[in-house]
Protein backbone atom coordinates (compact mmCIF):
# COMPACT_ATOMS: atom_id res chain seq x y z
CA UNK A 1 0.00 0.00 0.00
CA UNK A 2 1.62 3.43 -0.89
CA UNK A 3 1.74 5.77 1.99
CA UNK A 4 0.34 8.78 2.30
CA UNK A 5 0.01 12.25 3.72
CA UNK A 6 -1.77 15.12 4.61
CA UNK A 7 -1.40 18.29 1.68
CA UNK A 8 -3.33 21.16 1.19
CA UNK A 9 -3.84 22.01 -2.15
CA UNK A 10 -5.99 24.61 -4.22
CA UNK A 11 -7.53 23.93 -7.39
CA UNK A 12 -8.57 27.26 -8.19
CA UNK A 13 -6.80 31.12 -7.49
CA UNK A 14 -9.05 32.92 -4.38
CA UNK A 15 -9.71 33.78 -1.18
CA UNK A 16 -9.07 31.53 1.89
CA UNK A 17 -11.81 29.32 0.77
CA UNK A 18 -9.92 27.27 -2.01
CA UNK A 19 -7.66 25.70 0.41
CA UNK A 20 -8.33 22.24 0.42
CA UNK A 21 -6.72 19.54 2.61
CA UNK A 22 -6.94 15.74 1.39
CA UNK A 23 -4.59 12.26 1.50
CA UNK A 24 -2.38 12.81 -1.50
CA UNK A 25 0.33 9.93 -1.99
CA UNK A 26 3.56 9.75 -0.96
CA UNK A 27 6.26 8.08 -2.92
CA UNK A 28 10.30 7.55 -2.97
CA UNK A 29 12.42 10.17 -3.58
CA UNK A 30 14.23 10.05 -6.90
CA UNK A 31 17.64 10.88 -8.12
CA UNK A 32 18.63 14.10 -6.24
CA UNK A 33 15.68 14.30 -3.86
CA UNK A 34 14.78 13.92 -0.27
CA UNK A 35 11.94 13.20 1.51
CA UNK A 36 10.94 14.85 4.57
CA UNK A 37 8.55 14.04 7.21
CA UNK A 38 7.56 17.95 9.02
CA UNK A 39 7.93 18.89 12.42
CA UNK A 40 6.42 22.11 11.51
CA UNK A 41 5.32 24.46 8.54
CA UNK A 42 6.63 28.14 7.64
CA UNK A 43 3.32 30.80 6.56
CA UNK A 44 4.51 33.85 4.67
CA UNK A 45 2.79 35.77 1.96
CA UNK A 46 4.50 34.54 -0.68
CA UNK A 47 1.68 31.36 -0.35
CA UNK A 48 -1.33 33.87 0.34
CA UNK A 49 0.33 35.91 -3.35
CA UNK A 50 0.12 32.58 -5.08
CA UNK A 51 -3.14 31.05 -3.20
CA UNK A 52 -5.00 33.87 -4.35
CA UNK A 53 -3.09 34.53 -8.49
CA UNK A 54 -1.38 37.53 -7.93
CA UNK A 55 1.86 35.15 -8.35
CA UNK A 56 -0.50 32.59 -10.61
CA UNK A 57 0.48 28.96 -10.40
CA UNK A 58 -0.20 25.83 -12.80
CA UNK A 59 -3.78 24.16 -11.21
CA UNK A 60 -4.28 22.61 -9.34
CA UNK A 61 -0.86 22.94 -7.00
CA UNK A 62 0.30 22.08 -3.72
CA UNK A 63 0.92 25.15 -1.25
CA UNK A 64 4.02 25.87 1.58
CA UNK A 65 7.99 27.51 0.81
CA UNK A 66 9.19 26.36 4.47
CA UNK A 67 9.20 23.89 6.31
CA UNK A 68 11.63 21.63 8.87
CA UNK A 69 11.47 17.98 10.10
CA UNK A 70 13.41 14.93 9.47
CA UNK A 71 14.78 12.75 6.52
CA UNK A 72 13.06 9.88 5.92
CA UNK A 73 14.60 8.57 2.98
CA UNK A 74 17.41 10.03 0.11
CA UNK A 75 17.47 9.63 -3.69
CA UNK A 76 20.75 8.53 -5.87
CA UNK A 77 23.30 11.11 -5.90
CA UNK A 78 22.62 12.93 -2.66
CA UNK A 79 25.33 13.40 -0.79
CA UNK A 80 25.00 15.93 2.18
CA UNK A 81 21.63 14.15 3.58
CA UNK A 82 21.02 11.15 5.30
CA UNK A 83 17.46 9.23 7.14
CA UNK A 84 17.20 11.07 9.95
CA UNK A 85 19.08 13.70 9.85
CA UNK A 86 17.40 17.12 10.85
CA UNK A 87 16.56 19.73 8.18
CA UNK A 88 14.91 22.76 7.21
CA UNK A 89 14.36 24.16 3.81
CA UNK A 90 12.61 27.46 2.48
CA UNK A 91 12.50 27.94 -1.18
CA UNK A 92 11.95 25.05 -3.68
CA UNK A 93 8.95 23.80 -5.19
CA UNK A 94 5.91 24.56 -3.44
CA UNK A 95 4.18 21.94 -1.29
CA UNK A 96 5.56 21.99 2.25
CA UNK A 97 1.94 22.01 3.87
CA UNK A 98 1.79 18.67 4.23
CA UNK A 99 2.80 16.11 6.88
CA UNK A 100 5.63 15.06 4.51
CA UNK A 101 6.57 15.65 0.92
CA UNK A 102 9.34 14.23 -1.41
CA UNK A 103 11.22 17.31 -2.64
CA UNK A 104 14.87 18.56 -4.45
CA UNK A 105 17.84 17.71 -1.98
CA UNK A 106 19.61 21.16 -3.19
CA UNK A 107 16.94 23.25 -1.44
CA UNK A 108 17.59 21.85 1.79
CA UNK A 109 20.33 22.15 4.50
CA UNK A 110 21.20 20.45 7.70
CA UNK A 111 19.82 21.92 10.89
CA UNK A 112 22.46 22.91 14.02
CA UNK A 113 20.88 20.91 17.23
CA UNK A 114 20.73 23.90 19.17
CA UNK A 115 17.53 25.56 16.37
CA UNK A 116 14.28 23.45 17.32
CA UNK A 117 11.62 22.59 14.17
CA UNK A 118 9.51 25.41 14.90
CA UNK A 119 12.28 28.09 15.27
CA UNK A 120 13.62 26.68 11.78
CA UNK A 121 10.09 26.55 10.31
CA UNK A 122 9.74 30.13 11.22
CA UNK A 123 12.68 31.05 10.23
CA UNK A 124 13.83 30.14 6.91
CA UNK A 125 12.58 32.31 4.26
CA UNK A 126 12.08 35.01 6.29
CA UNK A 127 15.73 34.80 7.73
CA UNK A 128 17.27 34.08 4.33
CA UNK A 129 15.21 37.17 3.26
CA UNK A 130 17.04 39.45 5.96
CA UNK A 131 20.37 37.71 4.66
CA UNK A 132 19.88 38.79 1.71
CA UNK A 133 18.99 42.24 2.15
CA UNK A 134 21.59 43.12 4.86
CA UNK A 135 24.52 41.20 2.94
CA UNK A 136 23.80 40.44 -0.92
CA UNK A 137 21.29 43.48 -2.73
CA UNK A 138 24.09 46.75 -1.45
CA UNK A 139 26.72 46.95 0.44
CA UNK A 140 25.83 48.60 3.98
CA UNK A 141 28.12 48.70 7.15
CA UNK A 142 27.93 50.11 10.34
CA UNK A 143 26.66 54.01 10.48
CA UNK A 144 24.61 53.61 7.48
CA UNK A 145 20.72 54.37 8.29
CA UNK A 146 17.97 52.10 7.11
CA UNK A 147 14.18 52.21 7.03
CA UNK A 148 12.31 49.35 7.36
CA UNK A 149 8.29 48.95 6.47
CA UNK A 150 5.95 46.64 8.57
CA UNK A 151 8.95 45.75 11.02
CA UNK A 152 6.59 44.33 13.36
CA UNK A 153 6.38 41.16 11.13
CA UNK A 154 8.03 37.92 11.30
CA UNK A 155 10.69 39.65 8.46
CA UNK A 156 10.73 42.41 10.36
CA UNK A 157 11.54 41.69 14.15
CA UNK A 158 14.17 39.61 12.45
CA UNK A 159 15.03 42.67 10.15
CA UNK A 160 15.88 44.78 13.55
CA UNK A 161 17.94 42.00 15.09
CA UNK A 162 19.88 41.18 12.68
CA UNK A 163 20.78 45.90 12.49
CA UNK A 164 21.29 45.57 15.69
CA UNK A 165 24.01 42.84 15.56
CA UNK A 166 26.06 45.18 12.68
CA UNK A 167 25.55 48.32 14.42
CA UNK A 168 23.10 50.20 11.58
CA UNK A 169 20.66 53.00 12.57
CA UNK A 170 17.17 51.30 11.58
CA UNK A 171 14.14 53.66 11.79
CA UNK A 172 11.27 51.15 11.62
CA UNK A 173 7.67 52.15 10.77
CA UNK A 174 4.64 50.10 12.35
CA UNK A 175 1.06 50.02 11.99
CA UNK A 176 0.13 50.66 15.86
CA UNK A 177 1.69 52.20 18.66
CA UNK A 178 1.83 48.65 20.16
CA UNK A 179 3.80 47.34 17.26
CA UNK A 180 6.26 50.11 17.46
CA UNK A 181 6.92 48.85 20.76
CA UNK A 182 7.84 45.29 19.40
CA UNK A 183 9.85 46.57 16.79
CA UNK A 184 11.80 49.09 19.46
CA UNK A 185 12.29 45.67 21.75
CA UNK A 186 13.45 43.75 19.00
CA UNK A 187 16.43 45.69 18.28
CA UNK A 188 14.81 49.19 16.06
CA UNK A 189 17.15 52.09 16.57
CA UNK A 190 13.63 54.30 16.68
CA UNK A 191 10.46 53.41 15.15
CA UNK A 192 6.96 55.60 14.62
CA UNK A 193 3.39 54.98 13.88
CA UNK A 194 3.38 55.12 9.55
CA UNK A 195 -0.63 55.31 10.20
CA UNK A 196 -0.50 58.53 12.20
CA UNK A 197 2.14 60.89 9.99
CA UNK A 198 3.66 61.39 6.83
CA UNK A 199 6.42 58.88 6.49
CA UNK A 200 9.22 61.05 4.56
CA UNK A 201 8.33 64.03 6.21
CA UNK A 202 9.06 62.17 9.14
CA UNK A 203 12.17 60.29 7.79
CA UNK A 204 13.55 63.68 7.10
CA UNK A 205 12.78 64.76 10.30
CA UNK A 206 14.84 61.93 11.83
CA UNK A 207 17.91 62.75 9.18
CA UNK A 208 18.08 66.29 9.97
CA UNK A 209 16.63 66.61 6.45
CA UNK A 210 19.59 63.95 4.93
CA UNK A 211 16.78 60.98 3.90
CA UNK A 212 18.30 57.32 4.73
CA UNK A 213 20.92 55.28 2.68
CA UNK A 214 18.63 52.21 2.23
CA UNK A 215 14.90 51.80 2.24
CA UNK A 216 13.32 48.02 2.64
CA UNK A 217 9.67 47.92 1.62
CA UNK A 218 8.33 44.40 1.60
CA UNK A 219 4.64 46.95 2.03
CA UNK A 220 4.41 47.59 -1.67
CA UNK A 221 1.65 49.82 -3.32
CA UNK A 222 1.07 51.55 -0.05
CA UNK A 223 4.43 52.92 0.90
CA UNK A 224 6.48 53.01 -2.72
CA UNK A 225 6.08 56.62 -3.20
CA UNK A 226 7.03 57.43 0.52
CA UNK A 227 10.20 55.10 0.17
CA UNK A 228 11.36 56.76 -2.38
CA UNK A 229 10.76 60.14 -1.35
CA UNK A 230 12.85 59.03 2.08
CA UNK A 231 16.04 58.42 0.05
CA UNK A 232 19.04 60.11 0.17
CA UNK A 233 20.34 61.20 -3.46
CA UNK A 234 21.73 57.72 -4.94
CA UNK A 235 20.12 55.88 -2.07
CA UNK A 236 18.89 52.23 -2.64
CA UNK A 237 15.37 50.98 -2.62
CA UNK A 238 14.41 47.45 -2.37
CA UNK A 239 11.64 47.06 -2.84
CA UNK A 240 10.74 43.11 -2.24
CA UNK A 241 7.14 42.11 -1.25
CA UNK A 242 3.79 43.73 -2.12
CA UNK A 243 2.11 42.79 1.08
CA UNK A 244 -0.39 46.09 0.44
CA UNK A 245 -0.71 44.76 -3.18
CA UNK A 246 1.66 45.44 -6.34
CA UNK A 247 3.49 48.26 -7.26
CA UNK A 248 1.96 49.99 -10.35
CA UNK A 249 3.60 50.68 -12.98
CA UNK A 250 6.10 54.25 -12.10
CA UNK A 251 7.80 56.36 -14.52
CA UNK A 252 11.66 55.80 -14.33
CA UNK A 253 12.50 59.43 -14.63
CA UNK A 254 11.38 59.99 -10.74
CA UNK A 255 14.12 57.89 -9.79
CA UNK A 256 16.10 61.09 -11.53
CA UNK A 257 14.25 64.03 -10.20
CA UNK A 258 15.09 62.42 -6.30
CA UNK A 259 18.33 62.31 -6.69
CA UNK A 260 19.60 59.39 -8.99
CA UNK A 261 18.12 56.89 -7.07
CA UNK A 262 19.23 52.90 -7.21
CA UNK A 263 15.80 50.76 -7.43
CA UNK A 264 15.89 46.80 -7.44
CA UNK A 265 12.94 44.16 -7.12
CA UNK A 266 14.75 41.09 -5.48
CA UNK A 267 13.77 37.53 -4.81
CA UNK A 268 15.14 35.31 -2.46
CA UNK A 269 14.56 32.80 -5.19
CA UNK A 270 17.02 34.04 -7.56
CA UNK A 271 19.62 34.00 -4.35
CA UNK A 272 19.02 30.35 -3.71
CA UNK A 273 18.84 29.09 -7.09
CA UNK A 274 22.50 27.89 -6.57
CA UNK A 275 22.73 25.01 -3.73
CA UNK A 276 25.92 26.04 -2.64
CA UNK A 277 25.02 29.89 -1.89
CA UNK A 278 22.11 28.27 0.01
CA UNK A 279 24.15 26.81 1.96
CA UNK A 280 26.48 29.27 2.29
CA UNK A 281 23.25 32.03 3.45
CA UNK A 282 21.86 29.42 5.67
CA UNK A 283 25.36 29.26 7.56
CA UNK A 284 24.91 32.69 7.83
CA UNK A 285 21.56 32.53 9.42
CA UNK A 286 21.99 29.66 11.21
CA UNK A 287 25.27 31.85 13.52
CA UNK A 288 23.16 34.81 14.20
CA UNK A 289 20.82 32.54 15.93
CA UNK A 290 23.01 30.37 17.84
CA UNK A 291 25.18 33.25 18.97
CA UNK A 292 21.63 34.82 20.16
CA UNK A 293 22.00 38.14 18.13
CA UNK A 294 18.77 37.19 16.42
CA UNK A 295 15.43 35.53 18.22
CA UNK A 296 12.84 34.34 16.23
CA UNK A 297 9.18 35.36 17.88
CA UNK A 298 6.74 32.65 17.41
CA UNK A 299 3.00 34.48 18.36
CA UNK A 300 0.84 31.80 16.38
CA UNK A 301 0.69 28.23 16.34
CA UNK A 302 -1.66 26.85 14.16
CA UNK A 303 -2.87 23.20 12.97
CA UNK A 304 -2.81 22.09 9.73
CA UNK A 305 -6.23 21.94 9.09
CA UNK A 306 -7.22 24.99 10.04
CA UNK A 307 -4.88 26.68 7.35
CA UNK A 308 -7.40 28.91 6.14
CA UNK A 309 -8.04 30.67 9.51
CA UNK A 310 -4.54 31.20 9.19
CA UNK A 311 -4.74 32.85 6.13
CA UNK A 312 -7.42 35.14 7.05
CA UNK A 313 -5.31 36.39 10.07
CA UNK A 314 -2.34 36.73 8.17
CA UNK A 315 -3.92 39.03 5.67
CA UNK A 316 -5.83 40.69 8.16
CA UNK A 317 -2.47 41.88 9.70
CA UNK A 318 -3.95 40.58 12.81
CA UNK A 319 -0.73 38.49 13.91
CA UNK A 320 2.70 39.26 15.04
CA UNK A 321 5.80 37.82 14.62
CA UNK A 322 5.67 34.29 13.12
CA UNK A 323 3.19 31.57 12.34
CA UNK A 324 3.78 28.25 12.06
CA UNK A 325 1.44 25.24 11.21
CA UNK A 326 1.92 22.01 12.78
CA UNK A 327 1.27 19.09 11.22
Amino acid sequence: MTAAARTVVIRRHGGPEVLEIEDQPLGEPGPGEVRIRHHAIGLNFIDAYQRSGLYPMQLPTALGQEGAGVVEGVGEGVAHLSPGDRVAYGGGPPGAYAEARVMPAGAVVRLPDAISFEEAAAVMLKGLTVQFLFRRTTPIGPGDTVLFHAAAGGVGLLACQWARSEGLRLIATAGSEEKVALALEHGASEAFNYRATDIAREVRRRTGGRGVDVVMDGVGKDTFEASLDSLRPFGMMISFGNASGPVPPFDIMGLARRGSLKLTRPTLFAHIADPAVLQEMAADLFAKMESGAVKVRIDQRVPLDQVAEAHRAMESRATTGSTVLIP
